[in-house]
């Protein structure tokens, strides 16, 4: 990937070549101990996601060892090298007899999971990886090799009928992910509809997915619909799907298997043709071992899997998309402050792309007075320099005096910031739904955030 410069003014981001395929190295793991013995599992990266290797029936390397978990492990080509990741196994993955977290192996080594010995050797290339020369799959950017190899099997999955499971951390995207998946399909016609477990309290939630008749229950006064017949002919969004209520569980499986949808109150089954998406940010094979999420529900789901990886693990992607985030907001790209990302350079961004936007929106509105010295109260302000007294944590009278304001109630500085960017938060939304005549999927597109986002902004949610 070519570099990426940055100075104090502006960043220089050098576009990737076209489509190509790049040839990473393959390794073999032979089982070389346990109950599996002599089977050998191939990673050659024709799967541009992270594998795993488990007891699961839909780990991509299955064992039948009852002392290895579900998912007990990731495996993940990078470049020359295969990196390990244990994925919270309860008897833990051992490399050359040390138990690991998370470890780059060139080939030679031993692997311990439960009972199992996996020896691994290095193969030649063999698995040519596409890695597309494009900088984003619909409005989910980054020019990062982790998200470029991506990109030609999101094409391919969003051009399916087959039901996707997306997985990451939260702030990684996903909501935008399955937008663009939605429009790339052969459903963008249709419409997308987005239905958030954590949001809908659990009396309201089976009258929110499958609707309800007049008189259902107290306070129904009218028939509606659900989700699924709101989404008819389109693409249905479950976020956050394992939050979803076990007792409604297997209502959704049922509905997923028959495409029909039965209204509380209601014996009739009605026909509902959508494409189902799906988000987590659990680990949904830890949730069927903990028995909070059915098995059954999670074999009709994951047809396909998509994991996002965290910013943290996207190389050379905050100075990319921190860029396009600077401008998205109206600031001239040769002003855009490469000091504001050198600070954070060895930050882990816990909020991921989420919180990075957080952090060039409030660069954005406050300039160098986002330094943590600057939110200090000083000698210099006068007490009446915004106006008139307020009670210390009360609103401003004016909405225009709000940094004064701010830097006159001796908050701490993260308490400063939160209270500043709330109130620019509030702004920018009124501002681009006003651009747009009130089109919220209008003003979410080119504010390069998700619908749901801006009403979340918009409701002054974090």
């Amino acid at each position: 990937m070519p570099p990426v410069s940055i100075d104090d003014r502006t960043a220089t981001l050098a576009e990737p070549p076209a489509t190509r395929s790049a040839v990473a190295a393959s390794f073999t793991l032979h089982v070389v101990e346990g109950p599996d013995t002599g089977t050998t599992f191939l990673v050659d990266g024709q799967k541009p996601v992270r594998l795993y290797l488990g007891t699961s029936q839909t780990s991509d390397f299955r064992l039948s060892d009852p002392h290895v978990s579900r998912r007990h492990c990731g495996l993940e080509l990078r470049e020359d090298m295969l990196e390990v990741i244990d994925s919270g196994s309860t008897n833990g993955t051992i490399v050359n007899g040390v138990r690991i977290r998370d470890a780059v192996l060139r080939g030679a080594e031993l692997l311990r999971v439960g009972a199992t010995t996996l020896r691994l050797a290095r193969g030649p290339g063999l698995g040519a990886v596409e890695v597309a020369g494009a900088t984003r799959f619909g409005r989910v950017i980054g020019m990062s090799p982790e998200m470029r190899k991506l990109y030609p099997y999101l094409e391919r999955l969003a051009k399916s009928e087959i039901p996707i499971i997306i997985e990451g951390e939260t702030g990684t995207g996903k909501e935008l992910l399955a937008e663009s998946i939605h429009e790339v399909s052969g459903r963008s016609a249709g419409p997308m509809i987005v239905f958030d477990c954590t949001a809908v309290p659990p009396s309201l939630m089976e009258s929110a997915l499958f609707g309800h008749e007049r008189g259902a229950f107290t306070g129904a006064v009218g028939a509606r619909p659900g989700v699924f017949e709101q989404a008819d002919g389109g693409t249905l969004f479950i976020d956050e799907i394992g939050d979803l209520d076990s007792n409604l569980q297997p209502k959704l499986l049922r509905a997923l298997e028959r495409s029909e949808v039965q209204r509380v109150g209601s014996n009739k089954w009605i026909r509902a043709n959508v494409r189902i998406l799906v988000a987590t940010r659990r680990d949904l094979e830890h949730e069927i071992q903990q028995g909070r999420f059915r098995d059954d529900l999670y074999y009709r789901l994951a047809v396909a899997r998509v994991e996002l990886p965290p910013l943290r693990r996207r190389t050379g992607d905050i100075h990319f998309i921190a860029n396009h985030i600077w401008r998205e907001l109206g600031g001239d790209p040769a002003q855009f402050p490469g000091d504001l990302l050198d600070r954070t350079r060895d930050y882990a961004w816990p909020g991921n792309i989420r919180e990075l936007r957080n952090a060039v929106a409030h660069r954005y509105a406050l300039g160098d007075m986002s330094e943590p010295r600057t939110l200090q109260r000083s000698a210099s302000v006068s007490p009446d320099a915004a106006g008139a007294e307020s009670a210390p944590g009360e609103a401003p009278r004016s909405r225009a005096d709000v940094i004064d304001h701010v830097i006159r109630t001796q908050l701490t500085f993260f308490e400063a910031r939160a209270r500043v960017l709330a109130e620019f938060q509030e702004r920018f939304v009124d501002a681009v739904l006003e651009r747009y005549g009130g089109n919220v999927a209008q003003a979410a597109a080119a504010s390069g955030i998700a619908r749901r986002y801006l009403y979340v902004l918009k409701k002054g949610r974090p």
